[in-house]
Protein backbone atom coordinates (compact mmCIF):
# COMPACT_ATOMS: atom_id res chain seq x y z
CA UNK A 1 0.00 0.00 0.00
CA UNK A 2 2.87 2.37 0.81
CA UNK A 3 4.44 1.65 -2.59
CA UNK A 4 1.18 2.49 -4.34
CA UNK A 5 0.91 5.75 -2.39
CA UNK A 6 4.48 6.76 -3.24
CA UNK A 7 4.01 5.92 -6.93
CA UNK A 8 0.75 7.85 -6.99
CA UNK A 9 2.52 10.86 -5.44
CA UNK A 10 5.25 10.58 -8.10
CA UNK A 11 2.62 10.58 -10.83
CA UNK A 12 0.97 13.67 -9.39
CA UNK A 13 4.31 15.47 -9.13
CA UNK A 14 5.30 14.56 -12.68
CA UNK A 15 1.94 15.90 -13.93
CA UNK A 16 2.47 19.24 -12.19
CA UNK A 17 4.35 22.13 -13.83
CA UNK A 18 8.04 22.57 -13.05
CA UNK A 19 7.41 25.79 -11.15
CA UNK A 20 4.65 24.28 -8.98
CA UNK A 21 4.96 24.63 -5.22
CA UNK A 22 5.58 21.18 -3.71
CA UNK A 23 5.46 20.28 -0.05
CA UNK A 24 6.96 17.26 1.66
CA UNK A 25 6.06 15.81 5.02
CA UNK A 26 8.99 15.90 7.43
CA UNK A 27 7.80 14.35 10.66
CA UNK A 28 4.73 16.31 11.65
CA UNK A 29 5.69 19.37 9.58
CA UNK A 30 5.09 20.09 5.91
CA UNK A 31 8.11 21.73 4.25
CA UNK A 32 8.30 23.38 0.85
CA UNK A 33 10.87 21.55 -1.29
CA UNK A 34 11.95 21.59 -4.91
CA UNK A 35 10.04 19.25 -7.16
CA UNK A 36 13.21 17.33 -8.07
CA UNK A 37 14.10 16.72 -4.41
CA UNK A 38 10.63 15.40 -3.58
CA UNK A 39 10.61 13.19 -6.68
CA UNK A 40 14.05 11.78 -5.79
CA UNK A 41 12.93 11.04 -2.22
CA UNK A 42 9.81 9.30 -3.50
CA UNK A 43 11.88 7.21 -5.94
CA UNK A 44 14.19 6.20 -3.11
CA UNK A 45 11.22 5.32 -0.91
CA UNK A 46 9.65 3.16 -3.65
CA UNK A 47 12.94 1.36 -4.24
CA UNK A 48 13.44 0.70 -0.53
CA UNK A 49 9.89 -0.56 -0.07
CA UNK A 50 10.13 -2.86 -3.10
CA UNK A 51 13.37 -4.35 -1.73
CA UNK A 52 11.67 -4.90 1.61
CA UNK A 53 8.74 -6.62 -0.12
CA UNK A 54 11.10 -8.95 -2.00
CA UNK A 55 12.94 -9.76 1.21
CA UNK A 56 9.70 -10.53 3.03
CA UNK A 57 8.52 -12.72 0.15
CA UNK A 58 11.78 -14.72 0.34
CA UNK A 59 11.36 -15.10 4.09
CA UNK A 60 7.77 -16.20 3.60
CA UNK A 61 8.81 -18.89 1.09
CA UNK A 62 11.56 -20.09 3.40
CA UNK A 63 9.18 -20.26 6.37
CA UNK A 64 6.57 -22.07 4.26
CA UNK A 65 9.17 -24.67 3.25
CA UNK A 66 10.25 -25.13 6.87
CA UNK A 67 6.61 -25.46 7.93
CA UNK A 68 5.95 -28.14 5.31
CA UNK A 69 9.10 -30.00 6.35
CA UNK A 70 8.10 -29.96 10.02
CA UNK A 71 4.56 -30.95 9.12
CA UNK A 72 5.89 -33.97 7.20
CA UNK A 73 8.13 -34.93 10.14
CA UNK A 74 5.22 -34.73 12.58
CA UNK A 75 3.01 -36.76 10.27
CA UNK A 76 5.73 -39.41 9.91
CA UNK A 77 6.22 -39.53 13.68
CA UNK A 78 2.51 -39.92 14.32
CA UNK A 79 2.16 -42.65 11.69
CA UNK A 80 5.22 -44.42 13.08
CA UNK A 81 3.77 -44.49 16.61
CA UNK A 82 0.33 -45.52 15.44
CA UNK A 83 1.65 -48.55 13.52
CA UNK A 84 1.58 -51.90 15.36
CA UNK A 85 4.94 -53.10 16.60
CA UNK A 86 6.47 -55.94 14.57
CA UNK A 87 7.04 -59.01 16.72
Amino acid sequence: MAVREAKRAQEEISDSPDDAVVYMSVGTVMMQKKKEVVNAKLSEKVETLELRIKSLEKQEKMMQGKFEQLQAQIKAAIEGKGAPAAA
